[in-house]
């Protein structure tokens, strides 16, 4: 199933009376306030604090179950000079989470440790390795970040060693909670905090908050650690709703505004010379910041983000820089290798999956390769490879299709798994690689609908050229932080036409820079760019109508900005 062709899906529209009422209220365009009823906003309370956000509408930590019980064991901790390991994954989520927590504590107490787990040696989450440290360097409390919340055994393990352990996690928990001495997890049973999407880094955040509040710290003096924390939002692909909105907001104000030292040595090194919006997080420093675990470990990442001193900073920053050139070349070559295989392999055209396994294979990029696979080849994918003596590896998913149930149903074959609708993590015996593919593609092939084999564009409404202007793009951005569940809005136009100017660009000519007009009426051409469809160049040079649809951006080179529309798909009138 070569994904070419995408199916556009329209979005449920405002109802008409509601977006009329609001649009006449706040005086703005149907569209946008369309736009508006889409995602809940209903009234012109709703409209402000949603274009207004407050972080007095961050909510009271101690609503999360736990919490009581973590401050207090902080609190004796730093009382009686105990020393303390702050441990969390090598993600970005979780280095973020580490270099806050570590720098805040600092504040109060030199007997403070980080701890990031080596992605190959230990794998994902709390190791025994790590607990081992903690007991060498005669820490007395473990704070875990960014995971923790199955690690039942390993926390048995660390009580059995004089260790306590406060798990600070947001992922799903297994059937059994462990025993730790606090628990902070939003998804946890029995806990009454009423958002539940927080990333790792954010309840990390809580924390902070909630011993602030005990010892009589001012607030303002724990904002400042927003910018990570909206860089954890950004790169952990949480909901940019409610919390995550409200901390994302300010967190990006601070990365344009004051970033913290580490932080702004990679805004340098990533060459970004515009206001940071979520999307250069997601794509240029989450990146960087990653690769640290993938290509070496983490800690570096962590070393990166509490540095105060701008040299070092700048030097971690550039070595970081040389890890996420060096992934990127092991990505391209694994990439290349796999669309080999696939290509080689005469099940492949009627396959449902695409299972792949090459011991040889680096495995901290083997889940971007999966996603990339996904690209071309639209199903559920698992890319292994070996790793201290078993096949181990990532699977994702395709929209509306749960990866984790049909992963579950082949567990029997499986030492272990982990992760949620879309993506997921597994091992296994490399004996049981063969019997996992044959299951796996059973599964799917009976549980998978074919228009889930389709690529999606999730259209929010259908807009006229007329309407976009300068004030309507102003409009936009007030939605921004854009993210998962308040994504930037796509839009569809009918009826487009080339004027004659419009080119092939890129290296090799794979994209298209447009410039077209609508049918119908009267106004300016916009300028457009349609990244890897020069497919479509010679229709279009015909001067025969198309659609196109598209988010709206500004475009700036060379000093100049102007609108530009992002062409995510086109459709020509054939047949």
């Amino acid at each position: 199933m070569f994904a070419t062709e995408k199916k556009w899906v329209m979005k449920e529209q405002g109802d008409y009376s509601s977006v009329m009422q609001l649009s006449q209220a706040l005086n703005t365009p149907y569209t946008l306030a369309n736009l508006m009823v889409q995602r809940g906003i209903l009234t012109p309370a709703d409209a402000a604090n949603f274009f207004q956000p407050s972080l007095d509408n961050l909510h009271d930590p101690f609503l999360m179950k736990g919490m009581n019980a973590a401050v207090d064991r902080i609190s004796s901790a730093v009382s009686r000079k105990e020393r303390i390991l702050v441990y969390g994954d090598y993600d970005v989520d979780g280095t973020t989470a580490v270099a806050m927590i570590y720098s805040f504590l600092r504040e109060f107490t030199p007997e403070v440790l980080y701890y990031i787990p080596d992605r190959y040696r230990e794998g994902y989450g709390v190791s025994f390795e790590g607990l081992d440290y903690a007991v060498a360097n005669n820490c007395k409390l473990v704070i875990t970040l960014d995971c923790g919340i199955k690690a039942v055994e390993k926390v048995k393990y660390a009580q059995s060693k004089g260790l306590d352990v406060i798990i600070c996690d947001h992922h799903y928990p297994g059937e059994e909670i462990p025993r730790a001495t606090a628990v902070l997890d939003p998804k946890q049973p029995g806990c009454s905090y009423p958002y539940k999407e927080l990333s790792g880094c954010g309840v990390g955040f809580k924390l902070m908050q909630a011993y602030s509040r005990i010892h009589g710290i001012p607030f303002s003096r724990i904002t400042h650690y927003l910018d990570l924390v909206a860089v954890s939002i950004a790169s952990d692909i949480v909901p940019i709703t409610g919390e995550n909105r409200i901390m994302a907001h300010f967190g990006l104000k601070q990365l344009n505004s004051s970033p913290r030292t580490g932080l702004r040595e990679i805004i340098k090194e990533s060459d970004i010379r515009k206001e940071l919006a979520v999307e250069d997080v997601v794509f240029k420093l989450g990146p960087r910041i990653n690769a640290a675990g993938r290509m070496e470990n983490g800690s570096k990442a962590v070393d990166l983000l509490i540095s105060e001193d701008p040299r070092v900073a700048a030097e971690i920053s550039r070595e970081i820089s040389s890890f996420n050139n060096e992934r990127r070349t092991v990505d391209r070559i694994i990439t290349t290798e796999a669309l080999r295989m696939i290509s080689d392999d005469p099940r492949s055209p009627n396959a449902k999956t695409t299972v792949l396994y090459n011991p040889e294979w680096r495995k901290g990029v083997i889940g971007i390769v999966a996603s990339r696979l996904i690209e071309l080849y639209y199903r559920p994918t698992v890319i292994l490879t070996e790793s201290n003596g078993f096949a181990t590896g990532s699977a994702r998913s395709v929209q509306g299709y749960d990866l984790y149930q049909a992963i579950e149903a082949c567990g029997d074959l499986l030492e272990n798994f982990g992760g949620h609708m879309f993506a997921a993590g597994l091992t296994l015996k490399k004996e049981n690689v063969d019997r996992f593919r044959e299951r796996f593609e059973e599964y799917v092939s009976r549980t998978i609908t074919e228009d889930q084999l389709i690529p999606q564009v999730l259209i929010d409404s259908p807009v006229n050229f007329s309407d976009i202007t300068g004030d309507f793009y102003y409009g936009l951005t007030l939605f921004q932080p854009f993210g998962p569940e308040n994504m930037s809005p796509v839009f569809v136009t009918t009826g487009v036409r080339d004027t004659g100017n419009s080119r092939m660009v890129g290296a090799s000519g794979e994209h298209l820079k447009l410039e077209i007009l609508q049918d119908g009426y009267e106004t300016s051409p916009l300028q457009a760019i349609a990244f890897g469809q020069a497919n479509h160049f010679e229709y279009i040079h015909s001067g025969k109508p198309f659609d196109i649809c598209f988010s709206v951006e500004m475009n700036e080179f060379r000093g100049n900005r102007n609108l530009q529309l992002n062409v995510k798909d086109i459709k020509t009138h054939t047949g």
